[in-house]
């Protein structure tokens, strides 16, 4: 499935309503250079989990937790070394638990991801204009974009 978003609201909005489609034990990850949106698109999908708190990148942080109808655990690997380096922090009670993960930078960390977790990956197309981006899904899980496409 392939949505495309003109804007960073469109992009926002597209988070938003798989937010609202989310069920608990979700994995979503996010692929794409810096800068297309991943975190525009983590804001609106926290915002559909009824996150009220300002969500910005936790790179620095490994991972940010925020409360909504769902626990929201938003990832960035883009500074992990190593996968090693998530077992620290107990990833395990993370990706198997009960809320929702979406992880930036997925691909330093793919032998960790489970099996069932979504992929989306978010490219630019600059023929298309500045604030066109291209949302691929590339892998089904749990997530409402995934339960959406199977129906």
């Amino acid at each position: 499935m392939v949505y495309e978003t003109n804007s960073a609201k469109e992009t926002f909005a597209l988070g938003e309503r798989l937010g609202r489609e989310a069920v608990a034990g979700s994995v979503l990850c996010l692929d794409g250079d810096l800068g297309v949106g991943k975190t525009v698109f983590t804001q609106g999908f926290a915002h559909g989990l009824g996150v009220s708190d300002y969500v910005n990148s936790p790179t620095f942080t490994i991972v940010k937790e925020y409360e909504g109808r769902l626990p929201l655990y938003h990832f960035d690997m883009y500074r992990l070394g190593e996968e090693s380096e998530l077992l620290e922090i107990g990833y395990e009670d993370y990706f198997y638990g009960k809320g929702v993960c979406v992880i930036e930078w997925p691909e330093r960390v793919a032998g960790l991801i489970p099996e069932e977790a979504d992929w989306l990956r978010i490219t630019k197309e600059p023929e298309k204009g500045f604030d066109y981006r291209r949302i691929e899904l590339l892998e089904r899980g749990k997530t409402g974009a995934a339960r959406e496409e199977r129906s």
